[in-house]
């Protein structure tokens, strides 16, 4: 809607709220933002301004004078337990859940959408972060996705914050994971150097294929276990990153036929089923989330210029998945 539009309104929507109507006909705009926009006072009908609840009597002419202006969110501090594993006068490092998002997106529409964020627990926590991260992204230096648990490092301050993300950008924070993932990973060690881009169909996805925003992007991997169990053959890997594309794990071992188990988006199935054993029942296996964790944060401390070294443990729904798995594999007592 980037100029005026007029809308005649048939006779048959006779009866429809304006609203109603309205969003019919914008089609991608949505309903709560064409109330925003009639609130404004960019929604004339006839010439006047109106209520969002005014009842069209049909064949009114409607005028759409200008865009709708939100106003812009900010976090709010919210009373949220947090995992704190290290923290100073600049920066700290949490241990993330999984199913907490970072923070709200930009895309968020009203202040329900922009709680429970992991931002949100740290304003509590600490009253005062950065300022470069913008009001929904205070301290925030670099992101987890909303299902993969583990450290994420924050800044108190602004030239922590700085120096933190210089520090990311040069690839001096060495980042290692731990993940399971489908099928028997054959190498024992290997590195992934595959650029990554914004899937052009699907926009939730990236992608490896070629694409015109697509970044560099490399993974070292480990086998640290090659499991073949009831429900399938796994491998648990120690991954290091380079660098921090989003998605990028889960991308890239997608490409090689190893979605991490869980990550549906990717490729890995929902629920595991296990081999029918004898005249029982199939087991029926779900994680809820991606085998993914953050184990192990590497840097020099910006302000002090200390080696860090951070760990943080696989959490309890990942350590019962696996040996839950593991208890299904040949020669294990049941």
């Amino acid at each position: 809607m980037n100029s005026p539009r007029t809308i005649d309104v048939p006779a048959e929507a006779a009866g429809q709220r304006l609203d109603q109507f309205l969003a019919a006909q914008l089609g991608d705009v949505s309903r709560a933002r064409v109330q925003l926009l009639i609130e404004q006072g960019n929604v004339l009908v006839g010439g006047k301004q109106e209520k969002s609840s005014l009842k069209l009597r049909g064949g009114e002419q409607i005028s759409v004078t200008g865009e709708a202006h939100p106003e812009p969110l900010k976090a709010i501090p919210e009373a949220i337990p947090l995992d704190v594993i290290y923290e100073d006068g600049d920066l700290a490092v949490i241990n993330k859940p999984a199913g907490m998002m970072v923070h709200a997106g930009s895309g968020a529409s009203d202040d329900a959408r922009s709680r429970g964020t992991l931002v949100n627990a740290l304003l509590y926590r600490f009253q005062s972060l950065s300022s470069n991260g913008g009001e929904l992204r205070p301290g925030i230096v670099h992101r987890l996705d909303k299902e993969t648990s583990g450290l994420i490092v924050v800044a108190k301050n602004d030239h922590a914050h700085a120096a933190l993300g210089a520090m990311f950008s040069g690839r001096r924070m060495y980042k290692t994971y731990l993940a399971l993932v489908h099928g028997t990973v054959a190498r024992d060690k290997g590195t992934i150097n595959a650029a990554i881009g914004r899937d052009p169909v699907r926009r939730t996805r990236m992608t490896t294929r070629p694409t015109e925003n697509a970044r560099t992007a490399i993974s070292h991997y480990e086998v640290l276990r090659r499991l073949e169990t009831r429900f399938g053959k796994f491998t648990l890997l120690r991954v290091r990153i380079e660098t921090g594309r989003t998605h990028q794990i889960r991308v890239h071992m997608s490409s090689l036929g190893h979605p991490v188990v869980g990550d549906t988006l990717y490729g890995a199935a929902a629920l595991l089923t296990g081999a029918q054993q004898r005249k029982a029942a199939s087991e029926k296996l779900r994680l809820g989330r991606n085998f993914l964790h953050s184990a192990q944060l590497e840097f020099t401390h910006p302000m002090t210029g200390k080696p860090m070294r951070l760990e943080a443990p696989l959490p309890a729904e990942l350590t019962d998945f696996l040996a839950r798995i593991e208890a299904t594999a040949p020669g294990s007592e049941l």
